[in-house]
């Protein structure tokens, strides 16, 4: 598939990138986290929270509220699912890595997705962007088959194990985290994840 860039104008439907914020003492921060062969998302890690730049990110992207700020490293190459969040998500690429994105407009009333309607998106080691709420995503993808480390800045609790069930809300059944709603394709084999993602697992190795 074709893979744009986030200074193309396409990617303004997804999110935008954030200028004017110094990431290098938490990309310096990242060198101590592990590069697994297969995926591995950490919400919270106190040593990346501790740096200048995170209450800047708290102040003028989140407007003053609690935020979490962890990592999402290791090996991947396909979409294996999507999810969305009811507030952006900010991104700092510490390697070179694609998203593959989607709307979350586009999600059928049956909780189904069409896969062909997802685009990739290359974000540069070094950039930061911040990921709408609207936007359908999920684990980065390393370039030409290397591993990927990513920073991830969401509001405080999100991404951690819910408190009770929820039944009465029209997508209820798709919320397996705190502010977390997510659609898996059937060849991910994710345990309790609705498989709502229709036509291709993209791999971007293909």
């Amino acid at each position: 598939m074709k893979i744009k860039k986030v200074t193309d104008p396409e990617f303004s439907r997804y999110g935008r990138v954030i200028d004017g914020y110094d990431f290098s003492k938490l990309i310096k921060a990242m060198e101590h986290t592990p590069l697994p062969e297969d995926v591995i998302y950490e919400p919270s890690i106190e040593e990346l929270e501790a740096t200048d730049v995170a209450i800047d990110l708290k102040m003028r992207v989140y407007g003053e509220l609690p935020i979490q700020i962890g990592y999402c490293n290791g090996h991947n190459s396909k979409l294996n699912a999507l999810e969305y969040h009811r507030s952006s998500e900010v991104n700092v690429a510490v390697t070179d890595i694609i998203l593959l994105l989607g709307a979350e407009q586009d999600i059928e009333p049956d909780f189904t997705y069409d896969t062909s309607k997802v685009e990739a998106f290359l974000v540069p080691a070094g950039i930061g962007i911040e990921v709408y709420g609207t936007t359908l995503h999920y684990a980065p993808c390393g370039v030409d088959g290397n591993g990927f480390k990513a920073v991830v800045v969401l509001p405080k609790g999100t991404n951690t194990d819910l408190m009770t069930c929820h039944t009465k809300s029209f997508d209820d059944k798709l919320l397996t985290a705190k502010n977390k709603w997510l659609i898996a394709h059937e060849e991910a084999g994710i345990e309790g994840a609705v498989c709502g993602l229709k036509g291709e697992n993209i791999d971007i190795a293909k």
